[in-house]
């Protein structure tokens, strides 16, 4: 599924604010924003100097309900989102979507404390775990998807790559960005992965200079 969406009603460059986010259309009419909520708790209890990023496998559809509940408990959260046009037959609409269907992100230190208060979540499966360990994400895999969605850069689901020549950007907007660098269809691009969920997306990056990590 791509995150793409098109529309041929919005001048150039028009910039229309909806809730919780905004999205910029380019002069083709295509939607290059996207949000996403992080909401921050440095100061209670569950979060602390060694706080972590994880991962929280939620039910079908239960993302936002699951990320509500854990900041109203002082889970800091991150729920990456994209907007793309919802067609009907007698409208359409500018809805927000996910960016990884079933899984929100969770920064806290991992206590006793802190597993119970997301495992009885409603809307919680499981933590993502290796021998019943919830597993850390690296922080700059988070870094990298919050610097793609603040900056409005257009992004489009990608199968999860584990090898490939692994690139940095250097210079312009996306300076030391890393990922994966593939060809697709002439067009250069990016992926950028989070390895724990095993989900990622890509980016175009024609016009940018990278080196070789």
């Amino acid at each position: 599924m791509g995150f793409t969406v098109s529309t041929r009603e919005f001048s150039p460059r028009v910039h229309v604010t909806v809730e919780k986010g905004s999205i910029q259309w380019d002069p083709k009419g295509e939607a290059m924003s996207t949000a996403g909520h992080f909401i921050e708790h440095p100061q209670l209890p569950l979060s602390g100097s060694d706080a972590r990023w994880y991962a929280v496998q939620t039910r079908s559809r239960h993302e936002r309900v699951v990320a509500a509940q854990l900041r109203e408990q002082g889970v800091s959260t991150f729920l990456p989102l994209i907007t793309r046009m919802q067609r009907w037959s007698d409208r359409r609409k500018l809805v927000e979507f996910p960016l990884f269907s079933g899984y929100v992100f969770v920064h806290a230190a991992a206590s006793p404390n802190m597993r119970r208060t997301v495992l009885f979540a409603r809307g919680v499966a499981r933590f993502v775990a290796m021998r019943g360990e919830p597993v850390a994400i690296p922080d700059e895999q988070i870094d990298n998807v919050k610097e793609l969605l603040a900056k409005n850069i257009r992004c489009a689901a990608h199968p999860f790559l584990k090898v490939g020549q692994r690139v940095r950007i250097r210079g312009g907007s996306l300076d030391g960005l890393e990922g994966i660098l593939v060809f697709h269809n002439g067009d250069r691009k990016l992926v950028i992965s989070v390895n724990t969920i095993e989900r990622s997306f890509s980016i175009r990056i024609d016009g940018y200079d990278v080196e070789g990590l």
